[in-house]
């Protein structure tokens, strides 16, 4: 059993991989400012609260747990913000992760699994996407990113850090036992902002561009549902632990769905009718964005659970009822 220092636990994805590693016998030790995560989220191991830019909080529980490992998820991701106030996301992300290094090498914890995107992509012309397509970040979220992915490699050829960086695409769904979800204050993600419409709790779902250069006109996405996200993260701890590598891996399913299958998709799930407005395009906004999963299937041995996107929606359907039945 190893133990895991999981920033950014409280989070979507952090608390879905604690889930995982709980159930694979391991430890994880969630370390959460609960800017954006939940202390509810927080079910599979234990709870330090902190912000991974306070060198001597890491330092602390660095001494406490021992942890043999670390997964960091704790970033801002919100594209537009980071537009607005780029020096934010970047004394987060970028100084955060670099603090949160200096404490892993002062406490000798040599592996890391890291919370990467596609977007270090930007807007590729090919499709599939694979881990050679060159970098063309376009925001400072996406840049900042790109920067932590250079500080692993650095940390690699400096000090022999064991890390995997995995390239998410659009990460969907929820925990189909239903402990855990998506909810963010405010709602900046597609998914969750339709089943809120769907839902009745706004007014209707903007569709963001309806003359891009796709069979209906709307942007496409690779949606993989967090539990395969989280599945990846475990397989990649347990690669690191057993055979100490460097790993940049795109993660996400090969197959891509467009906004309005998306929406077809909810009103199926939902059995309701979606009121729905057509804006438009916002910029950066790619026409396509698909992975191509064949490293992290090599590599990795990593299979998607959830293949249908009616499947992945249902499980967060689910849980977007119930936690809002709970809140009321």
């Amino acid at each position: 059993m190893a133990t895991v220092l999981v920033t950014g636990g409280a989070g979507y994805i952090g608390s879905h991989a604690c889930k995982a590693l709980a159930a694979a016998g391991h430890l994880p030790i969630v370390f959460d400012n609960l800017e954006n995560g939940h202390e509810w989220a927080v079910q599979w191991g234990p709870f330090e609260r902190g912000d991974i830019r306070e060198r001597s909080r890491l330092d602390a529980v660095f001494a406490r747990h021992r942890p043999d490992a670390g997964m960091h998820f704790a970033g801002y991701i919100e594209v537009g913000e980071s537009v607005l106030d780029p020096l934010r996301f970047y004394r987060n992300n970028v100084v955060g992760c670099l603090v949160l290094l200096e404490a892993m090498q002062a406490a000798s914890v040599t592996h890391i699994v890291f919370s990467s995107t596609c977007a270090v992509y930007g807007a590729p012309d090919v499709t599939p996407i694979g881990e050679t397509t060159p970098f063309a970040p376009i925001s400072p979220y996406a840049r900042s990113k790109l920067a932590m992915e250079f500080m692993l490699e650095d940390c690699r050829t400096a000090h022999g850090l064991s890390y995997a960086a995995l390239r998410y695409f659009n990460a969907a769904g929820a925990d189909p036992e239903g402990h855990i979800g998506e909810s963010h204050s405010p709602e900046s993600h597609v998914l969750p902002i339709l089943i809120d419409a769907a839902l009745g709790r706004r007014p209707h779902f903007s569709i963001f561009g309806s003359d891009y250069p796709t069979p209906d006109g709307t942007a496409i996405r690779d949606y993989i549902h967090v539990d395969d996200l989280a599945a990846a993260h475990l397989l990649a701890l347990e690669h690191l632990l057993a055979a100490d590598d460097a790993l940049v891996l795109n993660l996400g399913t090969g197959t891509g769905y467009s906004v309005r299958e998306l929406i077809d998709s909810v009103t199926r799930v939902a059995g309701r009718t979606i009121p729905v407005m057509e804006e438009a395009r916002r910029p950066g906004d790619p026409p396509t964005l698909v992975a191509d999963p064949t490293r992290i299937k090599k590599i990795l041995g990593w299979r998607p659970a959830y293949t249908d996107i009616d499947t992945i929606i249902a499980t967060a359907w689910k849980w977007h009822v119930e936690f809002n039945a709970r809140a009321k």
